[in-house]
């Protein structure tokens, strides 16, 4: 039997335990079999950008929080976060990476123009048809080694000499596709801003979450030549191996979406996701997030701010980095030029919808 609490959100790192290992057993409807494996880093900083390296420490998650993201865990399945701009539904992402030890997390920002394909892989068809063009003229191209000349060659061009093409050049998975490869360990893909997505994706989106794998058409047309291609993963690692034109995890995905609630899902998408809504925190968690990510003086300091900004928060939207920038300024900038305390709440603490 498994042991529930994998995910403690206490922001250290699980170096002695690892108790990502010490799931449950997936439910028979959730086992995969992707192979060859490939090699992770779990110890790699789970974000290229320094603010997701320094806030996931500090990220405090509530108990609903803590359950639910277990929950998904176990059930191998996509985590839908729904709550205001500020909450923490992006961070959550990489704070569960860093506490785990799951290595860098993929993100997948989502605009009206987002696609399946585009999540899953990318295909360089232009530059695959600029090689097959030098190929034929006999011209060297970048990546293939030539072939030594026998001694009767001609100096007519030759193609052959130059080695078979390597299609996986010309392929990238996407941030989905990266992380439905193979691996030993789930990785952590954000899918940020669900919402803003065109209508059909969600549904798109369903059969990839259920089967847990896709496949690469341009690399289905060439399995009987070339059975295996080795393709670069979003995230630069070490590159995927994709046997007979299909990818398909070993373990699924811990999938994070995002969404402000600005649009309704489908059932059957929401069927198939473990729901979370992140609550604005109250004043016993603000107080610990200042705390975490300023210290005591600073939260000394900022009670009267602190109270200033829940009562701002009942008239419009606010989010709880606005606070935090606030509390900085007050409590780390001084000197001549800076705006009186009022004057600089007003600046900072300014509402994000309406005409505040």
């Amino acid at each position: 039997m498994g042991e529930f609490l994998i995910y403690r959100g206490t922001g250290v790192a699980d170096r002695d335990d690892d108790r990502i290992l010490r799931r449950a057993e997936p439910p028979p409807w959730r086992v995969f079999d992707g192979e060859p494996l490939t090699p992770l880093d779990r110890d790699a900083p789970v974000g290229r950008k320094l603010p997701y390296r320094t806030r996931t420490v500090p990220y405090q998650a509530d108990e609903d929080t803590v359950r639910l993201v277990n929950v998904a865990l176990h059930l191998r399945r996509p985590l839908l976060v729904t709550g205001h701009p500020g909450t923490g539904k992006s961070t959550l992402a990489y704070a569960v990476a860093h506490e785990l030890r799951l290595g860098p997390v993929l993100r997948w920002s989502i605009t009206s123009r987002s696609t399946l394909t585009s999540g899953l892989y990318q295909y360089d068809a232009v530059g695959r048809i600029e090689e097959a063009n030098a190929r034929q003229a006999g011209l060297p191209t970048s990546g293939a080694a030539p072939v030594v000349p026998e001694p009767d060659d001609t100096d007519a061009p030759d193609p052959a000499r130059w080695g078979p093409v390597d299609i996986g050049r010309f392929l990238r998975l996407g941030p989905l596709g990266t992380a439905l490869a193979p691996y030993a360990s789930p990785r952590v893909l954000l899918v940020d801003e669900i919402d803003k997505s065109d209508i059909d994706l969600p549904n798109e989106l369903l059969d990839v979450f259920e089967e847990g794998e896709y496949a690469v058409p341009e690399l289905q047309r060439i399995a009987d030549l070339v059975p295996q291609v080795r393709v670069r993963p979003a995230d630069n690692g070490d590159p995927v191996t994709v046997n007979d034109g299909r990818v398909r995890c070993r373990e699924f995905p811990f999938i994070v979406l995002t969404s402000n609630g600005e649009r309704e899902f489908p059932p059957a998408f929401l069927r198939r996701c473990v729901q979370l809504d992140l609550a604005q925190p109250d004043e016993r968690r603000i107080a610990a997030i200042v705390r975490a990510h300023l210290g005591d003086d600073a939260l000394a300091e900022a009670a009267d701010l602190i109270e200033d900004f829940l009562a701002r928060r009942e008239q419009g939207q606010l989010a709880t980095d606005q606070l935090l920038n606030a509390v900085y300024l007050l409590h780390r900038a001084s000197g001549d030029g800076r705006p009186d305390r009022d004057e600089l709440v007003d600046v900072v603490l300014r509402e994000l919808s309406g005409s505040g």
